[in-house]
């Protein structure tokens, strides 16, 4: 388990506190949308953490050629009508491009510098120079907006409970999710980043703003510099 992350639940925990019974019954929310509107039909398409595939089955059936990356074969093993590869993000070494590399999950927030480094050099490093990378960030005042919580339409709620600060801008946040018959929880660490900060790590690994996808700045396409 990774310094600061757990979980707690029915079935196998990933090193980041993901529990991959949870992960396989999530709903797919606008994502894909978002993402079709974004890039050319049917392009190349990897995605960095991939998880049980809640956004990676709505795109294969776009009919994106996607790769999905993920470090748990627990994860990888719900994954259908996709290429998968088991790998840490950071160290992840494909010999070849991508049309789009994706980095969802707002995994650009972890806590460590290193580790956030290293996912944007991941990006830049498989992306063709005439691609794209889309990347989802946290929304403003999510750690501060605590408690909260969202029903879901499938029918489950989705619980932030508290964001506690570490340390160097580090927050200790806690998440809760429940089903009629079912509960799991993860603790995992995560790094606010304002717009000038975000853009200047992208910035750092070679890449640039495009645009903003959404109107709350959460969706971000970037491009090779």
């Amino acid at each position: 388990m990774r310094q600061g992350h757990q979980g707690t639940g029915p079935g196998a925990i990933t090193p980041d506190g993901c529990a991959v019974d949870l992960y396989s019954r999530l709903s797919v929310g606008t994502e894909p949308e978002v993402i079709a509107a974004a890039v050319p039909a049917g392009a190349s398409l990897l995605e960095l953490g991939c998880g049980a595939g809640r956004v990676t089955h709505p795109l294969v059936e776009r009919g994106f050629a996607v790769t999905a990356v993920d470090e748990s074969a627990e994860m990888l093993e719900h994954i259908r009508g996709a290429r998968t590869v088991r790998s840490p993000i950071e160290s992840l070494e494909l010999d070849e491009t991508f049309d789009v590399v994706m980095l969802a999950s707002y995994l650009v927030h972890t806590g460590e510098h290193h580790v956030r480094d290293g996912l944007l050099r991941t990006c830049r490093r498989h992306v063709a120079d005439d691609g794209c990378v889309l990347i989802q960030r946290e929304g403003l005042d999510w750690h501060t907006v605590v408690p909260r919580e969202r029903v879901d339409p499938a029918g489950y709620t989705v619980r932030i409970v508290s964001s506690e600060p570490i340390g160097d801008g580090v927050d200790s946040v806690h998440a809760e999710y429940i089903f009629p018959d079912a509960r799991w929880t993860q603790t995992f660490r995560s790094r606010e980043l304002t717009k000038e900060a975000f853009e200047g790590y992208l910035d750092a690994a070679g890449l640039a703003v495009d645009r903003y996808l959404t109107d709350d700045g959460t969706w971000v396409r970037a491009v090779p510099k």
